[in-house]
C-alpha cells in the first residue's frame, strides 16, 4: 500500500506540482509578459502586500495572474505591471503615468520608504527587485530631519539569446526623486526606460545566476567545514559509543552466562534484573502509537522533499514548488501515518482503533490548524498577502477530506487488519517492579537535554543558512549537503539515545519507551531555542505580524521535529533492545 501511495505522489507531482520552466519564445515587438508581485519591508517578508496597495500607477484594467496552489501559499498575488515591454524594443525614459498625490498618498509613500519597503516583480518568470526609494540621513540621529525620497524612473536591461528572454535586470536611476519627506500634494511623474542586450548564454542555464549567491567558493568552504565539523563529531561519537557499547555488553553477555553457569537463582543486577519489565507495553498507548504514526510519516515527507530537491525540481524561484510539494506529499502519505500507528497500535494490545486513528489524524495537523487560523486571521487584519483567500482554504479542505482523510482510514483498517505480533525476546512479569531512587540528572528533562544537545551541535552551522532563506531573502540550492546533514541529524540522534537508554536500563529504570521518543525529539526543542537566538541576534525582523509568523510556524516546523526525531530514537532504541535481550538467557 505504501509503495502504491508514494508512486501515486511521484506521478501527481509530476502533473501538478512541478512548475515547468518558461519555453516562451517571441519575436520582434511581441510583448513580453511582465508581472508586478508584492511590496513589503525588506526585512520582514512575510509582511508583504499587494503591488497596488500603494498609489502607483495602475493600468486602466489590472489583470491578474492564474496561480497554482504553492504560489497563493506561499504569498504570491501576480498583476500586469504599468510598464509595456516589447521584445527587441528599445525605450527611452518613457512616462508612465503622472499622477496628482494627496498628503494621504505622500505619507504612504513615505512611511514605506522608511521601513525599506521593496518591490518584486516577474519579466518571463524571472524575478526582478528593487527598493522602492531611499532615505537621506545626512548624520541626524532623528527620523524627522531625515529626507525621505521616491524612485521616479527604473530602467530595465534586458538580455536575450535568439528568441529567448536570458537575464533581466532593473534598477532605479538615483537622480530621478520625488521629495516625501512633507505632508503636502506633489505630481509624481514616473517613467522607465528599456535596453536590450544580446549574449551567448543559453536559455537552460538563465536561472544559475540566482543560484550563485550561495555556491560562491567562500559560502561553500563553510558549508563543508560545517559538513566535515558534523561528520568528526559523528566518528568520534558513534566510534565512542560502538566502543565502549560494544566492550560493555561484551563483558555484560559474558557475566551473565557464568552467573547462570554458577547458579541460576542467584540475584540478578543491571539491565537483566529488569526483563520481566523492559516490554511492559508504555501508558498512553493509543498517544503512543499516534506519536509514531505521524513522526513516521513526517519522515517519509522529508525523504521525498530532500529526492524532489536533488532531482532539481525545486530550481531558484519555481514559485510555489515547495509549497505545492509539502500539501500534496503530506495528503498522500497520510495512509501511512494510519498504517504505521494502527499496526504498533494493534501490537500493544489496543483496541479502540477508531480513537487511535482520530488521534493520529489531529496529532500534527491539529496545532498546524490552529497556527494556521490564528496567523490567518493577523494577516487578513494587515490585509497581508499571506492571507490566503478563501478559495485556496476551500481547495486545503477539499484535499483533506477527499485524500488525506480516505487514505488515513485506509492506511488504519489495514494496519488493524495486519497479524504482526509485537515481537518480545522475554516474557513480561504480571506485576511492574519499583524503579529504585535516581539522582536527578537520570531524570527525563535532564536526559532529553544531553539528548538534544549533539544532534543540535552537528546541524546548528547549517541552520543559519536555511534560516536567512526561509525567512530572509538568501537562496538555498546545496541540497546535496542539507541532505548529508540530515542523515548525520539522524544518525547521532539515533546513537545518542540507545547510549542514554542502556544507562537508564542498567539503573533498572525500565520504563524506557516514552523516554526514548522524548530524547530522540529533543533536539527539535533545541530548534526552537535557536529560533529564540536567530530572532533577537541575526535578524532585523520586527513587528507583530512577522514575530508571529516567525514563532508560530517554526514552533510547528519544531514539533514536527520532534515527532519526526522521536520516532528515530525510539525505532533505533527499539531494535537496541530487543538485540541485547535476545542475546541472554533470560527465562
Amino acid at each position: 500500500m505504501a509503495g502504491g501511495e508514494l508512486y501515486l505522489a511521484v506521478l501527481m507531482l509530476a502533473c501538478a506540482a512541478v512548475l515547468v520552466r518558461s519555453d516562451h519564445q517571441y519575436k520582434v515587438a511581441d510583448p513580453v509578459p511582465l508581472y508586478a508581485n508584492k511590496v513589503g519591508p525588506f526585512h520582514n517578508p512575510s509582511e508583504t502586500y499587494r503591488y497596488f496597495d500603494l498609489p502607483f500607477c495602475s493600468p486602466e484594467q489590472i489583470k491578474e495572474k492564474k496561480e497554482a496552489l504553492g504560489e497563493v501559499l506561499n504569498g504570491d498575488r501576480l498583476v500586469s505591471a504599468p510598464y509595456r515591454i516589447e521584445f527587441l524594443q528599445d525605450r527611452d525614459s518613457e512616462v508612465v503615468c503622472k499622477k496628482k498625490l494627496n498628503k494621504k498618498e505622500v505619507a504612504q509613500f513615505r512611511k514605506a520608504v522608511l521601513k525599506d519597503y521593496y518591490f518584486e516583480m516577474y519579466f518571463d518568470d524571472l524575478p526582478i527587485w528593487g527598493f522602492l526609494g531611499r532615505v537621506e540621513r545626512d548624520g541626524k540621529s532623528d527620523p524627522e530631519e531625515h529626507k525621505y525620497y521616491l524612485f521616479k524612473h527604473l530602467h530595465f536591461e534586458i538580455f536575450y539569446n535568439k528568441d529567448r528572454v536570458i537575464e533581466v535586470n532593473a534598477r532605479a536611476d538615483p537622480n530621478a526623486l520625488a521629495d516625501v519627506t512633507v505632508d503636502k500634494e506633489i505630481d509624481l511623474e514616473l517613467m522607465y526606460s528599456v535596453k536590450w542586450k544580446e549574449t551567448d548564454t543559453p536559455f537552460e542555464r538563465r536561472m544559475e545566476k540566482y543560484s550563485q549567491s550561495s555556491s560562491q567558493p567562500r559560502h561553500l568552504e563553510i558549508h563543508w567545514f560545517s559538513i566535515i565539523n558534523s561528520c568528526v563529531t559523528v566518528l568520534l561519537l558513534t566510534g565512542f559509543l560502538a566502543t565502549i557499547l560494544m566492550r560493555v555488553l561484551k563483558n555484560d553477555f559474558i557475566k551473565y552466562a557464568h552467573d547462570e553457569e554458577i547458579a541460576d537463582d542467584q540475584e540478578e543486577t543491571g539491565w537483566k534484573y529488569i526483563h520481566g519489565d523492559v516490554f511492559r507495553f508504555p501508558k498512553f498507548k493509543s498517544l503512543f502509537a499516534a506519536a509514531l504514526g505521524s513522526g513516521t510519516q513526517l519522515f517519509t515527507l522529508t525523504v521525498f522533499i530532500f529526492i524532489l530537491a536533488l532531482v532539481g525540481v525545486f530550481y531558484p524561484y519555481n514559485r510555489g514548488a515547495l509549497f505545492t510539494s509539502l500539501v500534496i506529499v503530506y495528503a498522500l502519505t497520510s495512509g501511512i501515518a494510519g498504517y504505521t500507528a494502527a499496526s504498533f497500535y494493534r501490537q500493544l494490545e489496543g483496541t479502540n482503533w477508531v480513537r487511535n486513528l482520530l488521534l493520529t489524524g489531529s496529532l500534527f495537523s491539529g496545532p498546524l490548524f490552529v497556527t494556521f487560523c490564528f496567523l490567518n486571521t493577523v494577516a487578513i487584519t494587515y490585509k497581508a498577502t499571506a492571507a490566503l483567500p478563501f478559495g485556496t482554504i476551500v481547495v486545503i479542505f477539499l484535499i483533506w477530506a477527499l485524500v488525506t482523510s480516505p487514505l488515513l482510514v485506509l492506511g488504519g483498517i489495514a494496519g488493524k487488519n495486519s497479524k504482526v505480533e509485537f515481537q518480545a525476546p522475554c516474557r513480561t512479569t504480571k506485576y511492574p517492579r519499583e524503579i529504585p531512587a535516581l539522582p536527578w540528572y537520570r531524570g527525563t528533562l535532564p536526559q532529553m537535554a544531553m539528548a538534544g544537545f549533539l544532534p543540535f551541535s552537528a546541524i546548528y552551522i547549517e541552520l543559519y543558512y536555511i534560516f536567512a532563506s526561509v525567512w530572509g531573502h538568501r537562496i538555498y540550492t546545496i541540497y546535496s549537503i542539507l541532505f548529508i546533514v540530515f542523515v548525520i541529524l539522524l544518525i547521532v540522534t539515533a546513537f545518542v539515545t540507545v547510549a542514554l537508554t542502556y544507562f537508564q536500563l542498567v539503573a533498572e529504570d525500565h520504563e524506557w519507551w516514552w523516554r526514548s521518543f522524548l530524547c530522540g525529539g529533543s533536539t527539535g526543542m533545541f530548534i526552537y531555542a535557536y529560533c529564540l537566538y536567530y530572532y533577537h541576534a541575526r535578524s532585523d525582523m520586527s513587528g507583530f505580524m512577522q514575530t508571529s509568523f516567525f514563532f508560530g510556524y517554526m514552533a510547528c516546523i519544531c514539533y514536527g521535529f520532534f515527532l519526526m526525531l522521536g520516532t528515530v530514537g525510539f525505532r533505533a532504541v527499539l531494535v537496541f533492545v530487543r538485540h541485547i535481550y535476545r542475546s541472554i538467557k533470560c527465562e
